[in-house]
């Protein structure tokens, strides 16, 4: 049985999208960074924090849970979700004519252990007025994303460039969720 530790919709819809069969129960922990921590640390770290979390409570040996978390960073700063608009305009200002990268830590937790594993995107932005970043913050669509932008919306008329897995920008690297999920045995839906 595969258990996804996210209340995340794009992460169901990857899942789905991908052929999974599964069920939602979402992890609730802090996501704070540790002083200095590296952001790939980091995104892994909640990653397997969420999928042991959500098979303890479980109690199910023959559970599979599937944790994920996603960072944006740019300039060696990590950009979580946004805490309000004002918040979410900062963020696009640092993105705006830059490259960043999205990095997505997955865990696969299992009675066997847990394994994890990490992807890195660089995503290239264009640059963009106040007036651009106002107005696309004002649609509410940045204000629960990573770095506040959805490469599947609005945001994706700014970004020319992808170099590496555009499902990690979404929120769930696929084909690395897949090596993963097939190393712990987890069927796909019929």
């Amino acid at each position: 049985m595969l258990v996804l530790a996210s209340a995340s919709p794009r992460r169901r819809e990857l899942l789905l999208q991908a052929g999974y069969a599964f069920t939602v129960h979402p992890a609730h922990i802090p996501e704070d960074p540790l002083p200095d921590e590296d952001p790939i640390a980091y995104v892994v770290r909640l990653a397997r924090e969420k999928a042991e979390r959500v098979f303890r409570e479980l109690a199910d040996p023959a559970a599979v849970v599937l944790g994920a978390d996603t960072t944006v960073t740019v300039d060696r700063q990590i950009l979580g979700k946004p805490e309000d608009a004002a918040d979410a305009k900062r963020m696009l200002r640092m993105l705006a004519g830059k490259s960043h990268r999205v990095i997505t830590g997955v865990a696969a937790a299992t009675a066997r252990g847990t394994e994890v594993a990490a992807e890195v995107t660089a995503v290239r932005f264009l640059t963009l007025s106040d007036g651009e970043i106002a107005a696309y913050v004002a649609t509410g669509e940045p204000l629960d994303k990573a770095g506040a932008y959805a490469i599947q919306g609005r945001a994706a008329r700014w970004i020319p460039r992808v170099e590496g897995c555009y499902f990690n920008v979404v929120g769930l690297p696929l084909a690395l969720v897949s090596m993963l999920l097939e190393s712990a045995k987890c069927g796909l839906a019929e």
